[in-house]
């Protein structure tokens, strides 16, 4: 398996936006969350092939606002190691809870963080009607209402 590194964004110039873009319809709606967003990149050693970014909710609760993978690099584990060391990073940090919002038609998504130790915590109702100006779909359903999960990361 090739060496991955993980490495935190350290300048607003530096956002990558065009992988932000895999997981978040607009820029407009990145801007909402990533200028107070710790950013994270992983590389394979040839590029950066994954993205996270993690917004502190309070003192105790960071949450993901935004995890993509490039499409040849996804369905190889990248997504789950990425996970590993935000789980990592996040309890160093002092937090005890992970939390992830995620589309009602995300099916792949929710089943990805559910394999990763998150359980349903949640709806925010009409959160993509009310937060985008245009529809969204995704496997064929306009996406309405956002999944909220969470991770005790005491567990």
């Amino acid at each position: 398996m090739a060496k991955f590194t993980l490495r935190k964004i350290n300048s607003a110039s530096d956002i990558p936006y065009e992988l932000l873009l895999l997981a978040d319809e607009t820029v407009d709606a990145i801007d909402q969350y990533i200028f107070n967003s710790d950013i994270y990149l992983l590389d394979n050693g040839l590029r950066d092939i994954a993205v996270i970014a993690l917004y502190p909710n309070s003192s105790t609760e960071l949450e993901i606002k935004n995890m993509a993978v490039i499409e040849s690099h996804r369905s190889q584990g990248i997504g789950g190691l990425l996970m590993d060391r935000t789980k990592v990073i996040a309890k160093e940090s002092g937090y005890t809870t992970l939390v992830v919002g995620t589309s009602d038609t995300g099916f792949q998504q929710i089943k990805f963080y559910e394999k990763n130790g998150f359980t349903k915590k949640g709806v925010r109702k009409d959160f993509f009607i009310e937060n985008y100006p245009l529809p969204i779909y995704e496997n064929g359903l306009q996406l309405r209402d956002m999944i909220l999960l969470a991770h005790d990361l005491s567990e």
